[in-house]
């Protein structure tokens, strides 16, 4: 008998799009779900539920109604939408709408007190085909944010705040009894509380100084004050987690699976104080090994319902800047009870493997342990190891600060753990895994914080060997809870596939440097960007293809409906392995626990909603630590202002060429009007500038000579100025 064949059709990409062009085409009908699934022709149950939830979700915004129980219809009131704004710097916006193919503009007169990031009302009072549409934005429904940092002026009765974020286009008005100890030119952050009907600017009050502009303490605080991160615990947190019971317990190893006579160890950057994670190994009577991810087990310690576990939630993640880490749980729990620091016995949350000598799993077991950390060691120290064979350290990149020899067990330990991730990571390949191997930028501090040099990082085979385990551990937990009969609601990292324009214009701009796409299909696009990202190794445009690239890829993002992960080429993808500083991972492992207890699913929607503020908090703090590096660079250039450098152009705009120094990767812009032997014109199709008499060209990828004009460490910018195209210096 012949099976019928399954549909495995997806859900559109934007299905909110889909459900409203299909309600707007049928305008006095009413669909339910099953004939709009019919309609988008997919028929599986998770795409029905997606479908059954995006209907909850546009009748709540009023965009489309239900005219009896399961069927709705567009609403007529087709002209208004909800968005989201993404102001310009120029004082114009454009409104997100995520059922419309094209952004809305928004001229000034039109903003109507919306800020950047509010979420919004807008009416559509221009469409245009093919064009982009104009509206006015008609209510405000959520505020992104109401503080924001500046630089006050102070008058005799009054101050404003001129704030620093250049997508702000207005300042904020403050009255003297709220301005409080504020002194004039002081950095300090400003709450708006109201904007009256014929106000110029909104009413604010000053809610914390910050320091002198400039200050090193100063600045660093206000990238955290700017994106509304914490920087201190409050102290009612850190007396409730000073007062936790750290000690292991017998009674609580009964319920554990006893790991503490395996041979396990630590492998982090040599200045970490959090090691989240550890690695067993032991090799098996049938050739195989056990290998054995332990994570720390956060989620014993931070018990729901506490304010630890609210304070956690709300930060929802570390933050990396250059000169500190911004916890997200205090230093007794971070980098004492949790961290599974050497010869400590530690509470563990593991997956544990039996792999052949191919790198195949053979059985698979997840639960709670207690484990023991034999060793710990810097990736410098595993790399040693790896490269010549050798346990002997020496003391060059010891961090015991001598050189020492390692044990035999654990030097074959690292030497067959490599061997097994270089095949791991050959299948990811295989399968259609996209490679980022980014040179990461650090800076060398100085006692007082200065920056005295800048060096690059580079992921090495040592880095690797962790990478693939904690990938298997995320891997494999998101499909043991994803692949179940029954659906439970869990926390996936998605990724979904870049969009088609973006890579067509990624296609366009590395052929400017010689290099081919094909986007034939996705198994082409995904070894066609690898062929790519290899190919520009070591060359003076990699750091810039390698940014355009991981741009032209969708965002990652925590949900509980799984997309898959598209970059790493997995199905089902979680994050299991950082609970330490990471809170998506603390609820990965509590949901874990509950189906391992074989309790009922939880609550969608309360997931859901924690998913979406972890992937916001996230991204508040990628942002803030970007600044953070963007602001060390202005510092260090400001100590290099007499030197000529050799950039790269990277990016090129109708006011500006933007310029990459090759030796220490800071980025600065040569301002159009300050090209004085010629009138440049924008070259969009090119990604050129060209003078209107001599013809001279300056394109993406060319090589130029320039020098530190202006180095503003308050603006975060650096404007360079052109000394020459790199043929005519050298020749000269």
């Amino acid at each position: 008998m012949s099976k019928k064949k399954k549909n495995t059709s997806k859900v559109p990409g934007n299905l909110a799009k889909s459900i409203i062009d299909i309600l707007r085409k049928n305008g006095g009908q009413a669909f339910n779900y099953k004939q709009i699934a019919s309609k988008l022709e997919v028929n599986d149950a998770n795409s029905r539920n997606q479908i059954i939830k995006k209907l909850s979700q546009l009748a709540a915004k009023k965009q489309i109604e239900e005219v009896e129980r399961g069927k709705f219809k567009i609403n007529d009131h087709r002209d208004y939408y909800r968005g989201i704004i993404d102001m310009t710097t120029k004082g114009y916006a454009y409104v997100i709408v995520e059922e419309l193919d094209e952004d809305v503009f928004i001229s000034p007169n039109h903003l109507n007190t919306a800020f950047n990031g509010d979420e919004v009302e807008i009416y559509i009072y221009n469409r245009r085909r093919n064009k982009k549409s104009e509206g006015e934005v008609t209510k405000i429904i959520n505020r992104k944010r109401t503080e924001f940092v500046g630089v006050l002026q102070l008058k005799k009765d009054f101050g404003f705040v001129v704030i620093d974020d250049p997508k702000m286009y207005t300042d904020v008005f403050v009255q003297k009894n709220k301005i409080g100890d504020a002194q004039n030119g002081d950095k300090v952050v400003v709450e708006i509380e109201e904007w009256p009907e014929k106000a110029d600017s909104p009413f604010g009050k000053i809610k914390k100084v910050l320091g002198t502009p400039g200050e090193h303490h100063t600045e660093i605080h206000s990238i955290l004050a700017q994106y509304g991160l914490p920087h201190d615990f409050p102290p009612e947190v850190e007396e409730f987690a000073d007062k936790i019971d750290t000690f292991i317990k017998e009674e609580e190893i009964k319920n554990r699976r006893d790991m503490r006579d395996v041979l396990t160890f630590t492998i982090d950057p040599e200045d970490a104080k959090d090691f989240d994670d550890a690695l067993s190994f032991q090799k098996l009577e049938n050739g195989n090994y056990e290998i054995g991810i332990h994570i720390a087990d956060v989620a014993h310690y931070v018990q729901p319902g506490t304010i630890l576990d609210e304070e956690a939630y709300e930060r929802a993640t570390s933050v990396y800047l250059v000169d500190r880490v911004v916890p997200m749980l205090p230093e007794v729990l971070s980098n004492n009870a949790c961290s599974l620091r050497p010869n400590e016995e530690k509470y563990t949350f593991s997956a544990v493997f039996e792999i052949d000598k191919n790198s195949k799993i053979k059985k698979e077991w997840f639960g709670r342990t207690v484990t023991y950390s034999d060793a710990r060691f810097a990736y410098e120290e595993a790399q040693h190891i790896i490269e010549t064979g050798s346990g002997d350290i020496p003391q060059e990149i010891s961090i015991q600060d001598k050189a020492y020899s390692v044990k035999e067990e654990i030097v074959e330990a690292v030497k067959a753990l490599n061997s097994l991730a270089k095949k791991m990571r050959s299948e990811r390949m295989r399968e259609g895994a996209i490679s980022f191997d980014k040179v990461e930028v650090k800076f060398e501090l100085d006692k007082e914080n200065e920056p005295v040099g800048v060096f690059f990082k580079t992921s090495k085979d040592a880095n690797k060997l962790i990478e693939e385990f904690m990938l298997l551990a995320n891997r494999k937990v998101a499909e043991f809870i994803g692949k179940q009969k029954e659906k439970k609601t869990f926390v996936y990292r998605c990724h979904d596939e870049p969009d088609d324009s973006k890579l067509a214009s990624l296609s366009n701009l590395v052929a400017k440097f010689g290099h081919k796409l094909n986007l034939k299909d996705k198994k082409s696009v995904s070894s066609s960007l690898n062929n790519l990202l290899e190919s520009v190794q070591g060359t003076k445009e990699q750091n810039l293809v390698d940014t355009l690239t991981i741009r032209t890829m969708s965002k990652a993002y925590y949900g509980t409906e799984n997309i898959g992960h598209y970059g790493l080429a997995f199905s089902h993808y979680t994050h299991f392995t950082s609970p330490i500083r990471r809170y998506p991972d603390v609820m990965v492992h509590r949901l874990l626990q509950r189906y391992l207890d074989q309790q009922p699913s939880a609550k969608e929607d309360e997931y859901d909603e924690k998913c979406h503020h972890s992937s916001e908090m996230e991204n508040l703090a990628t942002n803030a630590e970007r600044d953070s590096i963007k602001y060390m660079q202005v510092k260090f250039m400001q100590d290099h202002q007499d030197e000529e450098f050799l950039g790269v152009i990277s990016g090129v705009t109708d006011w500006g060429i933007f310029v990459e120094i090759i030796q220490n990767k800071c980025e600065g812009m040569i301002r159009l009007r300050d090209l004085r032997d010629d009138h440049y014109e924008f070259d969009e199709e090119n990604y050129a500038v060209v003078g209107r008499k001599t013809k001279k060209t300056y394109q993406l990828g060319d090589e130029v000579y320039v020098g530190v004009k202006n180095a503003d460490l308050v603006k975060r910018h650096l404007d360079f100025k052109l000394i020459g195209a790199k043929e005519e210096v050298e020749e000269a």
